[in-house]
């Protein structure tokens, strides 16, 4: 990592996806080509938001850029460092510590409670219960949780299992958080104060976001907003 760079320092580009293309064998012998020379920049504090039809490549482009997967060609750096010259151990450790994920599905463990999923990376990360507890608890309730957190994911509505999944993704405040859908599940009032809660800790805390979205109330609300068209990522300032 680059020590000169500060990521609480705002406005500075965090995140840069350059000419990334993403191909997938096809089931004719030859290729799928999902992603197809994108570039992105991601500033400290921004909240981007890509809009699109289903299947052409957003979802792909989160897991790159947050680097759940590798690219065909192309590279993706943070605070100036190429994440993927790191082998799978160093890929995974930087996940934990700098990036959070909001899935399009929850990914919960059924076997434990709201907190203890909300509170998980932070133990990954080598805290006690002790010390994760406060923190997954104040955002569980921060988000309306607060009488629901000695329940399963199977005693949860989907809504509650979403905002469970939100408090994962914010348990280590990571300095880039990527969410698919993260109110596609939601009802309008629970959108709504996730929404404001993105804003706030994108403009308070210096957090970036980048949210795969359907909701134009949420997409209105982002700093930029881009359009993902067959593999091509075309963007405008938001209004």
């Amino acid at each position: 990592m680059d020590s000169s760079v500060s990521l609480s320092s705002p406005g500075l580009p965090l995140l840069v996806a350059d000419r990334l293309y993403k191909q997938y064998p096809s089931g004719t012998g030859g290729v799928l080509e999902v992603l197809r020379g994108v570039d992105l920049t991601v500033h400290t504090g921004e909240f981007v938001a890509i809009v699109g039809e289903s299947g052409t490549g957003k979802s792909t482009l989160l897991h790159l850029l947050g680097a759940l997967d590798r690219p065909t060609a192309g590279t993706v750096t943070f605070a100036g460092e190429d994440v993927f010259k790191k082998d799978d151990e160093a890929l995974a450790a930087f996940r934990n510590r700098h990036i959070g994920f909001v899935f399009q599905f929850h990914h919960l463990l059924p076997e434990f409670t709201a907190l203890e999923n909300a509170a998980m990376p932070a133990l990954i990360a080598g805290q006690s219960v002790k010390q994760a507890t406060p923190r997954a608890t104040e955002l569980l309730e921060r988000l309306g949780l607060g009488a629901r957190l000695d329940h399963r994911p199977g005693q949860l509505s989907g809504g509650e299992q979403q905002r469970v999944a939100v408090v994962r993704a914010l348990m280590n405040a990571p300095d880039v958080v990527l969410m698919d859908e993260p109110s596609g599940n939601l009802d309008e009032k629970t959108a709504d104060a996730l929404h404001d809660e993105i804003v706030r800790l994108a403009q308070d805390e210096g957090r970036a976001f980048v949210v795969v979205t359907h909701n134009p109330a949420l997409a209105a609300r982002a700093d930029r907003v881009f359009r993902m068209e067959t593999g091509h990522l075309t963007g405008s300032d938001a209004a």
